[in-house]
């Protein structure tokens, strides 16, 4: 049946018989597609207890994650200004590639040589680009794996058998 308040709306003429059909579908296709609700409201603190206290430990997680990043890369840092090779009287432009782009510092003679040979390693460090020994570019590799640290690859050159320059080597410094 009718409530009273859908009847009196009635009677007063404020609807009509089709918005009160209309109304009453709409609840009740609404009721349809609403979950279910808990009957119990102890069962629902306790699943909304639980949902929190697994946000909270996923927070939590996330937290720990970025702190230990955070730590890493502090370490990192150090271990690059603890080794930090000094570039100072460096004449000899020495190019390498860093992110789809050749860049140019300033090495000396020696720093060339070691560089040339993958003695030596770059690694950017506050928008500066510093040379490091490979022992420490190794560890500054393994605790921020996503900074960018430049060693030069050697590889043996093994002459084709049909080179008729095979003779010849070309020397690792050469300059052109």
């Amino acid at each position: 049946m009718v409530n009273s308040l859908q009847a009196q709306l009635l009677k007063a003429g404020l609807v009509d018989e089709k918005k009160l059909k209309q109304a009453q579908r709409a609840k009740k296709k609404q009721a349809k597609n609403e979950p279910e609700k808990v009957h119990n409201p102890a069962e629902a603190v306790e699943k909304a207890r639980a949902e929190k206290a697994e946000r909270d430990r996923q927070l939590n997680q996330q937290r720990r994650e970025e702190t230990a990043k955070k730590e890493r890369e502090a370490q990192a840092k150090q271990l690059i200004d603890q080794g930090k090779v000094d570039r100072a009287g460096g004449e000899t432009p020495y190019q390498f590639v860093m992110k789809n782009k050749v860049k140019k510092m300033h090495v000396t003679a020696e720093q060339f040589d070691k560089l040339s040979r993958g003695k030596l390693a770059i690694v950017r460090l506050s928008g500066n680009f510093e040379l490091i020994p490979l022992d420490v570019a190794e560890k500054v590799m393994e605790r921020a794996p996503h900074w960018p640290v430049v060693i030069a690859k050697v590889q043996a050159d093994t002459p084709a058998d049909d080179d008729p320059y095979a003779a010849f080597k070309v020397p690792d410094d050469l300059m052109w």
